[in-house]
């Protein structure tokens, strides 16, 4: 291929191979900004998923949020758990406190229900292969809401690589920062290590690690990392992080997350023979905007952005009923929470972790 034919229908759903009439019907548990202002219109964006029960710890507030999106059931967690309306959906969206999901995707196994679990797939590596091994048992679809694995910017980098276009990758940059507290006070779960797992590593941090994982089809040898928190609130979770990542035949990367700085997020993979760089990947909405150097040539791309959280949820219905395996299923959650893990040792040793092979 040229590096034209990378570009030519740069949105196209490479992973749509069939027609599909019916839709997978979906339970929300969690019901915070990212499930209202994201997941939630996404859902009702796409083709292959529709939203029929909202559970929630405040049935009260999330009436008029059921009302919004024409969403007829909602009950609490305790009712969840205890099996009420589960004739009302075929699978569940966990956007909860991480340290909830995998009580929750236990409880929809145990059912026969399909999963899909927003990152960290658990707050601990053992209890996220409780959960993979669970949906294995019982033979229904576990995927990892890694949504950038379906944003055509990142699928099209990610043929780049494999179509040898910038050569052997020998260095990888991604980082990401978002001044949490511009957005929400001192009192969010995510800066309550019991609940969030982690700090910035855990909630930003993986969005480099996995992406970087996607995009070389590899797993990392080993993991050297460096945390720093100040005063009140980061005191108690990683405020900053540094992650510094070897693959097989020598690729590096350095990925770093930030939970008080200026909101940026970049991702560049730097080759033998040239490069690639995705404007803002992990903030939001993609800009589709990336720039190839390949040789003596130099190929930019723009376009309208893609809702990756639209494109998710389609994805996930579509694997549903066509019986396909998710490209980021639990196994691919497990795997960041192994790098995750091995992270905060090598910031609390000070020395490199080895996986072993």
């Amino acid at each position: 291929m040229t590096l034209e034919d990378y570009f030519i229908d740069f949105r196209r759903r490479d992973w749509e191979r069939e027609s599909i009439d019916d839709t997978v019907r979906i339970a929300v548990l969690g019901i915070g900004g990212f499930a209202r202002n994201r997941a939630l219109p996404g859902i009702r964006a796409g083709s292959y998923c529709e939203t029929t029960v909202l559970v929630t710890s405040s049935a009260r507030r999330t009436r008029a949020v059921a009302d919004e999106f024409d969403v007829e059931h909602v009950i609490g967690y305790d009712a969840y758990l205890a099996g009420d309306l589960e004739a009302e959906y075929d699978a569940v969206y966990i956007s909860t406190p991480n340290a909830y999901h995998g009580r929750y995707a236990l409880s929809a196994a145990r059912r026969e229900k399909h999963v899909i679990c927003e990152k960290p797939l658990e707050v601990t590596l053992e209890r996220a292969r409780e959960v993979v091994d669970a949906c294995s048992t019982v033979g229904v679809t576990l995927m990892t809401a890694y949504r950038l694995q379906l944003e055509p910017t990142v699928r099209r980098s990610r043929e780049l690589v494999g179509g040898g276009v910038i050569g052997d990758v020998v260095q990888v940059h991604g980082a990401f920062s978002h001044p949490l507290l511009e957005y929400t006070n001192a009192d969010t779960w995510r800066l309550n290590p019991e609940l969030a797992g982690g700090g910035a590593l855990v909630d930003l941090g993986i969005y480099p690690i996995n992406t970087t994982r996607y995009l070389l089809d590899a797993d990392p040898v080993s993991v050297y990392a460096s945390t720093h928190s100040s005063d009140e609130p980061f005191d108690r979770v990683d405020e900053h992080v540094s992650v510094q990542l070897e693959f097989p035949g020598g690729t590096t990367a350095a990925c770093t997350a930030s939970f008080d700085a200026h909101a940026s997020s970049q991702l560049q993979l730097v080759g033998t023979d040239g490069m690639i760089s995705i404007a803002s990947p992990f903030g939001g909405v993609v800009p589709q905007e990336i720039v190839v150097e390949s040789g003596e040539m130099r190929m930019e791309y723009t376009g309208p952005p893609v809702d990756e959280v639209c494109e998710e949820f389609d994805y996930f219905g579509y694997c549903v009923q066509t019986g396909t395996h998710p490209e980021p299923d639990g196994t691919d959650g497990v795997a960041d929470l192994r790098v995750i893990e091995a992270a905060y040792e090598s910031a609390e040793t000070g020395d490199r972790v080895e996986f072993e092979s």
